[in-house]
């Protein structure tokens, strides 16, 4: 027989797949373990046990398994930062105090209109947000997007986002769409007052009422259906028009004909217009330019004729700003982009100075972008700088808009590929250089993107793989690269997604991942070091929704009851939805979690050290009764749910003289660990207990044969554990 020491020195690659346990020869292998469980990788490539979850607060809500809260962050600033909760018709805001605590400060139920709030539990998980100063946006397809505004320290406030309007109220500064056929007219019975409305093909559908049109330029609220072809509407202002080209009027020597350029008239012949503001021109003076006419020829889709009340002495173009007032049929009309009958935007970010919003149903691939600076104005205007921007993506197949992330380009991620919208050097986002580039066809699922290590990680549409949007300057675009394949067998049906940077307090970011079955994954990245680890994420209930507040992460849990809660994780210590107090007459009050008859770990510290006291029931006051320790001068407490964390290694393998030991039954003898401020611990089950944090190298003999010899560090205890790397002698 054969002895050999196989060193393990780093876990930097974190969990990988059983797929790769034949992959001795990679470098991936030595550097990474088949399990790694509630344990974080460090930088340095340790593993250390992660922190336990802080048990906030209860939202009164049991179900099975469903997102029944969708958590949001808002930061005002540093020291004004809030957790925001979306429930089923309801918000509530929890700020984070200066102290580290979280009270709930507000609680929202309907909105400033006296409505009750949107929000569905069946679509929660969907919901997209962004946020500037106090204020909040929320958007899904299926509700008009709203706002949450900080009104005060510790008040909110919900409203419907509306758009700027003129100052005399006839204009909404809003986006406008043509949803009908280029052939389908519309006929208004009047140019002024309450009207009906009649196109010429199917179009109208009850949604439409309370929505706005536009015949030409002015706007028209439907205000009642009738059928798929007629509609009653209030018309704002009147039918009247100002005609975009100036000098629009061109007369003949001789001739009472004038010919009038109208850009995308609609007209077919035989239309009704009043004409007023003209000029005199060729010698035809205003009373006999102005008043009231008939079309008479159609030139073309921008000119036609009619006849003046007299006859031009001279061939010329004039007539200075000409307006035209008619209620006759016409295709030019549109409605506005978003309302009931077509569906809202789905995904809301800030970029540029702009507030950008993106898919509807009816305009899934349409992105929006408001004037710079003025959020509330969607003018599209005459193209000038500030100008807002309507863009479609155009690029062949109908790309379903889910999220907008502004990162070194405005990022869009849809259901079925991945596109950006570049910013030039040197120049801003304007409605003349505005394009939308396809890149990747991957799609991403419901889960909100976010940015790690320099690259947007997202879920793709099929649920099972994590990938990156990372720009390259050698291919001049983004790419998509999977960075879940060795890990694939954690990746299973994620739900939410968050990045701390510097979480755990440690120096890295990590990204947390939850999952539909209730577990939770990590990933952290160092690309310049060619690093990267998964880890999984356990507790005696399961995750919903996540995210992160600079290095603080929050989640959404249910406990083994089934009862959802808010926590954090904080702290090191290994207790899942702990409670903290001084111990008062040798009771500790537990009742902000826990209630008479339930079973706790107990954690107690006398300000140096902790000690755990195993397990306690609560008594009927909702207390913890701690009198047989009364003697060892603990002061404070912890109560909580303990969790396992777990190490095991890949089976320990080594190229012998003769070729690789893998697959040959051989033992493992002696195990040296090396951890630090170790209390209690397995090694392959042979404990570990000290009474005092170890720190340094401890060997175990162990005895048996496998063909797949592995390590197993495993602690049961809520105490520290870090583990820095492992020597095993291998005996082949």
């Amino acid at each position: 027989m054969q002895r050999v020491r196989v060193p393990i020195s780093s876990f930097q690659y974190g969990e990988v797949s059983d797929s790769l346990l034949m992959r001795t020869d990679s470098p991936v292998y030595a550097q990474s373990a088949q399990r790694i469980e509630n344990m974080v990788v460090m930088a340095e490539g340790s593993v250390k046990k992660r922190y336990g979850l802080k048990h906030i607060y209860d939202y009164g809500l049991s179900s099975e398994g469903a997102a029944q809260s969708h958590l949001f962050r808002f930061i005002f600033d540093e020291n004004e930062e809030y957790v925001i909760s979306v429930e089923e018709g309801k918000v509530r805001c929890f700020q984070l105090q200066t102290n580290g605590s979280v009270t709930l400060v507000d609680t929202i139920t309907q909105d400033t209109d006296s409505n009750n709030l949107p929000f569905d539990e069946d679509y929660i998980q969907e919901y997209t947000s962004t946020q500037y100063g106090d204020v909040m946006f929320i958007c899904h397809p299926l509700f008009a997007p709203r706002m949450l505004t900080r009104t005060s320290l510790t008040n909110f406030e919900v409203s419907v986002f509306t758009f700027d309007e003129r100052l005399d109220g006839n204009q909404i500064y809003q986006p406008y769409t043509r949803f009908q056929a280029q052939s389908v007219t519309l006929d208004p019975s009047a140019t002024t007052g309450s009207v009906t409305l009649t196109t010429s093909a199917n179009y109208w559908v009850p949604e439409h009422v309370g929505s706005i049109i536009r015949y030409g330029t002015s706007e028209i609220e439907i205000t009642a259906y009738t059928s798929a072809t007629v509609v009653t509407g209030t018309i704002t202002d009147e039918l009247k028009l100002r005609l975009a080209v100036t000098n629009p009027l061109r007369t003949a020597e001789g001739s009472a004909e004038v010919e009038v350029t109208q850009i995308a008239h609609g007209f077919a012949g035989g239309e009704a217009i009043t004409i007023s503001g003209a000029a005199a021109t060729g010698g035809i003076n205003t009373g006999n330019l102005n008043g009231s006419f008939t079309v008479l020829d159609i030139i073309d889709e921008n000119t036609y004729t009619y006849t003046a009340g007299g006859s031009a002495s001279a061939s010329e173009d004039g007539g200075g700003i000409v307006y035209i007032e008619t209620h006759a049929p016409t295709v030019d009309w549109d409605e506005q982009s978003w309302s009931a009958a077509r569906g809202y935007p789905a995904a809301v970010t800030f970029h540029e100075n702009r507030l950008c919003f993106g898919g509807t149903i009816a305009e899934p691939d349409s992105v929006w972008m408001s004037k710079i600076g003025r959020f509330f104005n969607f003018d599209v205007g005459d193209a000038a700088d500030d100008d807002s921007i309507a863009i479609v993506a155009a690029t062949g197949d109908v790309n379903e808009i889910r999220y907008m992330v502004s990162n070194r380009d405005l990022q869009v991620f849809t259901a079925s590929s991945e596109l950006y919208i570049p910013t030039f050097l040197n120049q801003a986002i304007t409605p003349t250089n505005a394009q939308i580039r396809k890149q990747t066809p991957y799609g991403a699922a419901h889960v909100l993107p976010a940015s790690i290590d320099g690259a947007t990680i997202f879920v793709a549409n099929n649920g099972r793989i994590i990938r990156e949007f990372l720009y390259t300057d050698s291919e001049d675009a983004y790419t998509a690269n999977a960075i879940s394949t060795l890990a694939s067998h954690l990746i299973v049906d994620p739900k939410c997604m968050a990045v701390a940077h510097s979480g755990f307090g440690l120096p890295d970011s990590y990204a947390i991942i939850t999952l539909g079955g209730g577990d939770a994954v990590l990933f952290t990245s160092n690309r310049a070091e060619r690093r990267a680890a998964w880890m999984r994420v356990t507790t005696d209930g399961s995750f919903c929704s996540v995210i992160a507040i600079e290095d603080r992460i929050f989640a959404n849990v249910y406990d083994s009851d089934g009862n959802l809660h808010l926590c954090e994780f904080t702290e090191d210590v290994g207790l899942d939805f702990w409670v903290y107090g001084a111990i008062t007459s040798n009771k500790l009050d537990v009742s902000s979690k826990y209630s008479s008859g339930d079973t706790v770990n107990v954690v107690a510290t006398d300000g140096t050290s902790q000690s755990h006291l195993l397990s306690f029931t609560v008594d009927s006051n909702d207390e913890v009764d701690l009198t047989a320790y009364s003697g060892f001068g603990f002061t404070h407490a912890y109560a909580g749910k303990k969790f396992t964390a777990k190490l095991v290694t890949n089976p320990i393998d080594s190229n012998m003289g003769t070729g690789p030991s893998t697959g040959e039954v051989r033992g493992l003898a002696n195990i040296v660990v090396d951890v630090k401020e170790a209390r209690s611990m397995k090694v392959n089950t042979r404990p570990l207990v000290t009474e005092s944090p170890f720190t340094g190298k401890k060997e175990f003999r162990v005895l048996g044969y496998d063909r797949n010899p592995q390590v197993t560090i495993e602690q049961d205890d809520p105490l520290s554990l870090q583990v820095n790397g492992i020597v095993a002698e291998l005996v082949v």
